[in-house]
């Protein structure tokens, strides 16, 4: 039986694989005609042409630039109200909704609507980049292909991934973080089930990269030295300084998102109220408009005015803010890198100046500040750093980038309970996984939880002779037979010695199973101590007491 299941299953990993890579393939081309569209309609948007432009911060449309954000932005209303209200958001959580409470199913229209509202924010100066959209149009487009072959909630949860993750290789040739950002924000899991097809997906994904866009890092950068040790203490340092800040955006984000939600109006003209800010801001600043990519690389130079850092940290920000906050479609990516590309600039002008002798490098002061920033406003530690390195090609940003990202992530552990990705479902009273953690009925066997009977006997025949009542092998684990109480809906299963000797040794029963994941979960909070640290803990109470 169980040699039976493994086949099943090994097929089942073949089928989904298949499907994912063959998705990764089509997103990797609806990757490559998003940017093409958003590049058209900033042409036509800016420049009066319907031909590829990569940003708008060369028009020549002086006072009447701040009408161009506020049309898109009425254009992506309308098709929020009468097309689909899935399209507002930056995609990761609205992902994340649909896997928790909707068996991972996202309606078909989103795979077109998404990408075209994405196009028309970004396109007419939206400050947001092309990672968020393609993101939740590659998880809309795994979800919809799941829903229409026949596999289970959880085999389209992995699609979902899979095509989300292989969406945001395509556009950055970042296989390894793709894998990454499923594990930390998508799947919360790590099994071969998983791992396999996202993985296949990614590396598909960044293939169609190498095709499509080429095989420059997508960030380039002159290479940065090694950190020396004063200089590694400064980047966490830094580090720390970040997390507060990703703290705070992330509850601005939401505080706007709460004042809109106080509009005595509609929310379809949200977005272009939103837009009057961007294309306010854009005037004075235009080069806080559109993708942003090339701020990204700009910033990386280590070697820029001061005026255009505090524009790209401060303006960027208020930009991002208050159009993320009105419900327009848009991602988060590009705005933090930039932003915190800006900070860790800074940061770094700042600790040249009070540490000379440190050897801090103004370059990986930005690498790490772009990065710290998603990390800690995120909490995707692992994919903040890898992708970094792959859109970098800088392997010496690794201990710096690990410092500065793990300290900003600690920081973010201990002021935020969300983050900016999980923020708004909680709020929907939908709890969003925060642990990996193992099952821990599937660590045991059933053997070790089973009460024997006097002697074996013969499985005991069913209704009318033919139906079996429900039994369970002593080699199993808890945990299948936790799934096989559910569905028969009983509290204790016979247990078979074996399927070559079919006899009843006894019987596995519901507390059994609860009372020992009751003292599993126990142990994890049961401290123990030496005799010696316990009258230190004593007398250090006693003298907190009398000082009192």
């Amino acid at each position: 039986m169980q040699y039976f299941c493994a086949m099943i299953n090994h097929r089942r990993v073949l089928f989904l694989s298949l499907q994912a890579l063959f998705n990764a393939i089509l997103i990797g081309f609806i990757a490559k005609g998003l940017v093409y569209l958003i590049e058209c309609i900033t042409g036509l948007a800016f420049y009066g042409k319907f031909t590829p432009m990569t940003g708008p911060s060369g028009h020549h449309l002086g006072g009447l630039v701040v009408l161009v954000p506020i049309l898109g932005g009425l254009i992506v209303g309308v098709m929020a109200r009468f097309g689909s209200t899935a399209i507002r958001g930056h995609g990761i959580p609205e992902a994340m909704e649909k896997i928790i409470l909707e068996d991972s199913k996202i309606p078909w229209p989103i795979t077109f609507l998404k990408p075209i509202s994405a196009a028309i924010s970004i396109g007419t100066g939206g400050p947001f980049g092309a990672e968020g959209p393609i993101i939740a149009t590659g998880g809309a487009f795994g979800s919809v292909t799941g829903q229409i072959a026949h596999i289970s909630a959880e085999e389209r949860k992995v699609l979902l991934a899979a095509g989300a993750c292989a969406g945001m290789s395509a556009i950055f040739g970042s296989p390894l973080a793709g894998v990454l950002l499923a594990i930390e924000l998508l799947l919360f899991e790590f099994s071969a089930r998983s791992i396999i097809p996202v993985g296949l997906a990614c590396a598909t994904g960044a293939a169609m990269h190498l095709l499509l866009f080429g095989s420059e890092p997508v960030f380039a950068m002159a290479a940065i030295p090694l950190p020396s040790p004063s200089a590694l203490a400064a980047y966490t340092g830094a580090g720390v300084v970040i997390g507060l800040i990703a703290t705070g955006i992330t509850w601005t984000v939401y505080a706007v998102e709460d004042a809109f939600e106080h509009l005595p109006i509609h929310w379809m003209w949200w977005p272009a109220i939103g837009a009057v800010v961007v294309g306010v801001v854009g005037y004075f600043a235009p080069y806080t408009m559109g993708v942003g990519y090339d701020n990204i690389r700009t910033l990386l130079t280590g070697n820029i005015p001061l005026t255009l850092i505090l524009g790209l940290c401060l303006l960027k920000y208020l930009s991002w803010v208050i159009s993320l906050g009105s419900g327009t479609s848009g991602g988060t990516l590009a705005p933090l890198f930039t932003i915190g590309g800006a900070l860790g600039l800074l940061l770094g002008l700042g600790m040249v100046r009070l540490f000379p002798s440190a050897g801090i490098n103004l370059e990986t002061c930005a690498l790490i500040g772009m990065a710290a920033l998603f990390a800690g406003a995120s909490r995707a530690l692992l994919t903040a750093i890898v992708f970094s390195l792959e859109t970098t090609g800088q392997m010496h940003g690794l201990l710096p980038l690990l410092g500065a990202c793990t300290a900003a992530y600690f920081v973010s552990f201990f002021f935020m309970k969300g983050s900016i990705m999980t923020e708004k479902i909680l709020r929907r009273g939908v709890a969003a996984p925060d642990a990996y953690e193992p099952d821990l009925l599937q660590g045991v066997l059933v053997r070790q939880l089973f009460t024997p009977s006097a002697a074996p006997q013969a499985l005991p025949v069913g209704i009318d002779g033919l139906i079996p009542p429900p039994s369970v092998y002593a080699t199993d684990n808890a945990a299948t037979a936790a799934r096989l109480m559910g569905s028969a809906g009983t509290d204790q299963l016979h247990v078979l010695e074996s399927e070559k000797d079919p006899r009843v040794i006894g019987v596995l029963t519901a507390s059994s199973l609860l009372h020992y994941y009751a003292a599993q979960k126990g142990r994890e909070e049961t401290y123990h101590s030496p005799l010696a640290t316990r009258k230190w803990l004593v007398r250090g109470r006693k003298m907190i007491h009398h000082r009192k």
